[in-house]
């Protein structure tokens, strides 16, 4: 009996640290069960107690499921706590165009003020968002730093280098009609030079803000209009590694990094991952399932690697989502995720701080591209900011 009770004691205390609480009192009961089918007299000597074959059994029996439970327990993603970006849970893609603003798609860019970026940060402050991210290492970027530091903010960054098309995807890129010229893709490997250049000159001067930096954004998967070759990519961030302290990652779909990104893995600090399950037709039943599925599914393929959501959100107004796109519906993911996120130690920065209606088509003010902020485009907070706090 003393023994049962010492092997119970035993493992509920791996249950906890484990959470397989369920298994081990399953492994106590027939453990239990077996050492009762024992005779319970034995002749005893002066040193020596004779223990009954079907005792010693069931407990060897005990062990053996214990440490498998164990060991499938162990292998479920939950990460430790120093893998959290500046002990984020959650974080916000940042990204400040205006009505009427957007960035060069050919004839120039039309940029934020500084007051509107200091507006903006003023106000991801207020809303608790302290860790945000940048997409590029562009004009909008150095500002948003240069306020943050001459202001004090209690921001920091996940910069951006972001990447343009070396190689024309046009045969698997739906919106991409047309072969992107070869003067066009040499011009683009110039930029992203430069741009990975600018990324490192940003890190090293503002080395208390930045705290990583993300090299290309969904630059490899085969649907993109900005392809670049994964030996690139990894030239690209071996070139960002060698120069700065920060950690560096690269963006991709979790399906990515399943299937293709072992190679990249080996060179990155962390795993950057999207997952997006209304883009993948899912309800809003299924959304925290479906994330968790992809983050899983990523830890199984590369489990010696970090890994943080840099995309995760739901859009509150879209044609192609219908009803499903709501505010109501983007508060349960932003909770569902949050809590997640802070049991898994895992940063999950939200999509995306404002509504940005320079994207998708100009001519569909519906389009789901436009409406993922948890603040509208007039900076009027949504359902998130008021409730999830």
């Amino acid at each position: 009996q003393n023994l049962c009770l010492y092997l119970r004691w035993q493992w509920r205390s791996c249950a906890r640290q484990y959470s397989v609480l369920c298994t081990s009192e399953i492994v106590w009961f027939f453990t239990t069960h077996l050492i009762s089918m024992a005779p319970s007299k034995r002749p005893l000597n002066d040193t020596l107690r004779v223990v009954d074959l079907k005792c010693i059994r069931g407990v060897m029996l005990a062990l053996g499921i214990l440490v498998m439970s164990v060991s499938i327990a162990k292998g479920a993603y939950r990460q430790p706590g120093d893998h959290l970006l500046e002990d984020a849970v959650m974080a916000i893609a940042y990204s400040g165009y205006r009505e009427g603003q957007h960035p060069d798609r050919g004839e120039g860019a039309s940029n934020p003020t500084e007051a509107q970026i200091l507006e903006d940060l003023k106000l991801l402050v207020e809303a608790d968002f302290n860790l945000i991210r940048l997409y590029d290492a562009g004009e909008n970027s150095l500002m948003v730093l240069k306020l943050i530091d001459q202001h004090e903010l209690p921001i920091r960054v996940l910069l951006g280098a972001w990447l343009r098309a070396e190689i024309s995807n046009h045969e698997r890129c739906a919106w991409l009609i047309a072969p992107i010229p070869d003067k066009q893709l040499a011009l683009n490997k110039l930029e992203n030079v430069a741009e990975v250049e600018r990324s490192i000159a940003l890190a090293n001067k503002y080395p208390t803000i930045v705290i990583a930096v993300n090299v290309g954004n969904e630059a490899l998967v085969d649907w993109n209009d900005h392809l670049v070759s994964l030996n690139n990519v990894i030239a690209y961030v071996k070139q960002v590694k060698r120069a700065i302290g920060q950690p560096v990652t690269v963006a991709e779909n979790y399906d990515w990094w399943v299937k293709e990104g072992a190679a990249l893995a080996a060179e990155v600090d962390f795993i950057g991952v999207h997952t997006y399950p209304i883009w993948e037709d899912k309800s809003i039943d299924q959304a925290l399932s479906f994330t968790i599925e992809n983050i899983e599914a990523v830890h199984r393929a590369l489990p010696e690697s970090p890994i943080a959501i840099l995309e995760a959100g739901w859009a509150t107004i879209a044609q192609e989502f219908g009803s499903s796109a709501s505010e109501g519906n983007q508060l349960r993911y932003y909770q569902e995720i949050k809590k997640w996120a802070a049991h898994t130690n895992t940063t999950v920065f939200f999509f995306e701080a404002f509504d940005e209606p320079w994207k998708g088509d100009p001519l569909n003010p519906r389009g789901a591209e436009k409406h993922w902020g948890v603040f509208n485009v007039d900076r009027t907070p949504k359902r998130v900011i008021f409730e999830a706090r």
